[in-house]
């Protein structure tokens, strides 16, 4: 939730695309977040106690409410529709509630373009290996994450994706500050160019975050009712 709509989702290390290995993981996904975004506090950032304040310009809200019209005419399917959000005594303000998009795909511009908004594509593969592939065939490549409780699939993860940072089991794979920030393909960028393949692939290949979860396996297995092996 945080990784999807703090800061209302303006931030460059927001997720907005979340790619569910399994109808069930999918839907389990959704039925979860749906009303924790209805339950999103949204009001003038001058107050106190909430999760979202306004976007940053009417104009970015246009564009943002854009985006969110492009996906529904594409075809995917908007299970929050945060619109219709009225904010009293602010009904002029920039304010748009959490949205949430079921069964996008990769050729809708919602997936292609970075939407700088409160808004989160859920896409839905049959395996890992078709995650990892689907990843890797974007043109962008900065930060990625990946939630399993399966070691092996961690690390085949973290070996064959192409993104430069790599958060396994935390929602923003960002490292400490002497590390460089940024990833591959055209999220590369800075003096890095200048030192070769080699270097690029030293300095941003390997900045993977890692978390074990919170809960023991078994107390986790029966909140959440994860099949047995699941990613």
């Amino acid at each position: 939730m945080g990784a999807a709509y703090g800061s209302c989702g303006e931030r460059c290390m927001a997720i907005s695309v979340a790619v569910c290995v399994g109808d069930d993981t999918a839907d389990r996904l959704i039925e979860t977040l749906q009303p924790k975004i209805a339950e999103l506090k949204v009001g003038p950032g001058t107050d106190k106690g909430l999760d979202m304040g306004p976007l940053v310009t009417n104009e970015h809200r246009d564009k943002v409410l854009g985006y969110i019209e492009d996906g529904v005419r594409s075809g995917a399917d908007l299970v929050t529709d945060g619109r219709d959000l009225s904010v009293p005594g602010h009904e002029d303000g920039f304010f748009l509630g959490g949205c949430l998009f079921d069964k996008v795909s990769p050729e809708m511009r919602i997936y292609q373009e970075e939407i700088f908004g409160p808004v989160l594509c859920v896409v839905r593969v049959d395996s890992l290996d078709a995650a990892i592939e689907l990843i890797n065939a974007h043109e962008y490549g900065n930060g990625t994450c990946l939630f399993t409780r399966d070691g092996e699939a961690a690390r085949r993860f973290a070996d064959r994706i192409e993104v430069g940072m790599v958060g396994i089991n935390v929602p923003l794979p960002v490292p400490v500050a002497y590390h460089s920030f940024g990833g591959w393909k055209r999220s590369l960028f800075g003096d890095l160019h200048a030192y070769g393949p080699d270097a690029v692939r030293f300095y941003t290949r390997r900045k993977a975050v890692s978390q074990r979860w919170a809960a023991p396996f078994e107390k986790a297995h029966a909140e959440f009712n994860f099949p047995s092996g699941g990613s």
